[in-house]
C-alpha cells in the first residue's frame, strides 16, 4: 500500500478534540489517505467527499459493519438501492418543504416560547441541556406520533444510542445501555402503532392491560409481543401517526429501526444545529451584531454554522469493488469514511474556510445533511426548529452571552457539539 504518513500519525483522540488542523494537512496534501487507527481511508476533499457519497453502487452504507446499523437494525440509513427506498418513502411526506411548514411551525413557536418562558427568570442555564435538546426531542415526538413516552425519556434513549454508535465507530464495544434504550424505543413504537391501529377499529381496553403488553414488549425487545400489543392496545382518538402509516409498508421491526434513526438524526442534528450556531454567534459578537441588525443573515448564519462544525462530522461508506479514488487505490470491502468536516473547510470552495462570516455567499454548499440518497430526510424541519430556536433566543434575551467562568467548545469523532452551553442574560 501507497505510504500515507499523515494517516499514519492520525489519531481518533486528535479528530474527536479538535480535528480540523489535521484535516487541513490532509486534505491539503492526502485529500483520501489510509488511517491505521480507524482502519480504513479518510476522505476530506469536498468534490471526492460527493463522488462518494453520490456513487452508492460504488461505495455502499449497506454492510454489516455500519454501526448504527448494529445498534437499531437494516434501516433507511443502512441500506441502498430498491430496500433503501422501500424503507425511506413511508416517511417522506411529512418532511417536504411545504409540510414542514405547515405541520411543525405552529408547533415549533409555541414549544419554544414555553421553554424560553422556564428560563428566562432564572438569568443562566445550559442551553443545550435546557433548551435545544428538549426542543428537538418534543419535535422529534410529535413527528412521529410516538406516545406515552415523556421528553426526558426520549432524551435518556438516544443518549444513550448515540454512545453505542459511537463506541462502535470508535473501535470500542457498544455501551450495553444503548440497546437496552432501543428495545424500550421499539416497545414504544410497537405501542403507539398498536394504539393506531386500535383507534382505527374503534377498539378500546383499559390502561392496566395495555400497560402489561408495553413491559413484555419491554422485555422481549418487542419481537415476541407483537401481536400481544396490537390486540390489548389502548385506542386513542388521535390522528393517524406517521408510525402508525409507515406500519401499513413496513413490518413493525423496520418501523421502530426507521424510528430510531429518525429519533437518532432528528435529535442530533437539532441540537447541534441550535448549539453549534450559538456559540458560534455568542463568540463572534460583530456577526451576531450583523444578525441583529439584518435578520434575513439568520439563515446565513446558520448555514455557515453547520459548514464551520457539522453535528456529524463524518459517514461511513464501504467499497463494493477496487476503484481508484483521488490517487488512492481503494480495495473492494474497505471502510471509506468521508469527513464532512474536512469537506466543509475545503478552501477550493470556501475562500479563508476556518473564518465564520454570517455573509459568506455560498456557505449553502456545505454538506452537513450528507448528499445523494442518504441526504438527511428531515432536513427541512431541522432548518426550520433552528431558525426559530435562534429568533426567539435573540429576541426575548438581548443581553445573552457565553458564561466566561464556563468555557466550552465541540467535541466528538463522530457527533460534534458542545458538551454544554452555559450562558447568561440580564
Amino acid at each position: 500500500m501507497i505510504a500515507f504518513p499523515l494517516g499514519a500519525t492520525t489519531t481518533p483522540a486528535e479528530l474527536a478534540r479538535d480535528p480540523h488542523p489535521r484535516l487541513a494537512e490532509l486534505r491539503a496534501h492526502e485529500p483520501v489517505s489510509w488511517l491505521p487507527a480507524l482502519n480504513g481511508w479518510l476522505v476530506t476533499r469536498r468534490d471526492l467527499a460527493l463522488d462518494v457519497m453520490r456513487d452508492a453502487e460504488t461505495f455502499t452504507v449497506d454492510d454489516p459493519r455500519f454501526t448504527t446499523a448494529q445498534v437499531v437494525g437494516p434501516s433507511m440509513l443502512s441500506l441502498d438501492g430498491a430496500e433503501h427506498t422501500r424503507h425511506r418513502e413511508p416517511f417522506a411526506a411529512p418532511f417536504r418543504p411545504r409540510e414542514v411548514r405547515e405541520g411543525f411551525a405552529e408547533f415549533i413557536e409555541e414549544e419554544t416560547d414555553r421553554l424560553l418562558t422556564a428560563l428566562e427568570p432564572h438569568g443562566a442555564a445550559d442551553l443545550r441541556r435546557d433548551f435545544a435538546g428538549p426542543l428537538a426531542v418534543a419535535v422529534v415526538a410529535k413527528a412521529l406520533g410516538l406516545v406515552d413516552a415523556d421528553t426526558a425519556t426520549v432524551l435518556s434513549w438516544y443518549d444513550a444510542i448515540v454512545r453505542a454508535v459511537s463506541d462502535l465507530t470508535a473501535g470500542h464495544a457498544a455501551d450495553p445501555a444503548g440497546p437496552e434504550a432501543y428495545a424500550r424505543l421499539r416497545a414504544a413504537v410497537e405501542t403507539t402503532v398498536a394504539k393506531g391501529a386500535a383507534a382505527a377499529k374503534g377498539a378500546t381496553v383499559t390502561k392496566g392491560t395495555a400497560a402489561e403488553a408495553e413491559g413484555t414488549a419491554a422485555e422481549t425487545e418487542g419481537i415476541e409481543a407483537e401481536a400481544e400489543v396490537s390486540a390489548v392496545a389502548e385506542a386513542e382518538p388521535s390522528t393517524t401517526s406517521l408510525l402508525t402509516a409507515a406500519a401499513d409498508r413496513l413490518t413493525l421491526p423496520e418501523v421502530a429501526s426507521n424510528a430510531a434513526v429518525l429519533m437518532f438524526g432528528g435529535i442530533e442534528t437539532t441540537e447541534a444545529m441550535i448549539t453549534n450556531a450559538l456559540l458560534h454567534l455568542l463568540r463572534h459578537p460583530d456577526q451576531l451584531a450583523l444578525v441583529r441588525a439584518d435578520s434575513a443573515l439568520l439563515d446565513s448564519a446558520v448555514e455557515e454554522s453547520l459548514r464551520l462544525e457539522p453535528g456529524a462530522a463524518v459517514v461511513d461508506r464501504y467499497a463494493t469493488r477496487d476503484t481508484n479514488l483521488g490517487g488512492a487505490p481503494i480495495c473492494k470491502g474497505d471502510l471509506v469514511t468521508v469527513s464532512l468536516a474536512g469537506a466543509n473547510r475545503d478552501p477550493a470552495v470556501f475562500p479563508d474556510p476556518d473564518r465564520f462570516d454570517v455573509r459568506r455567499d455560498n456557505s449553502r454548499l456545505q454538506l452537513a445533511f450528507a448528499h445523494g440518497p442518504h441526504y438527511c430526510l428531515a432536513a427541512h424541519l431541522a432548518r426550520l426548529e433552528t431558525r426559530i430556536a435562534l429568533r426567539h433566543l435573540l429576541d426575548r434575551l438581548p443581553a445573552l452571552r457565553l458564561d466566561p467562568d464556563r468555557p466550552t467548545a465541540p467535541e466528538g469523532l463522530v457527533f460534534r457539539k458542545p458538551p454544554a452551553l452555559h450562558v447568561r442574560w440580564g
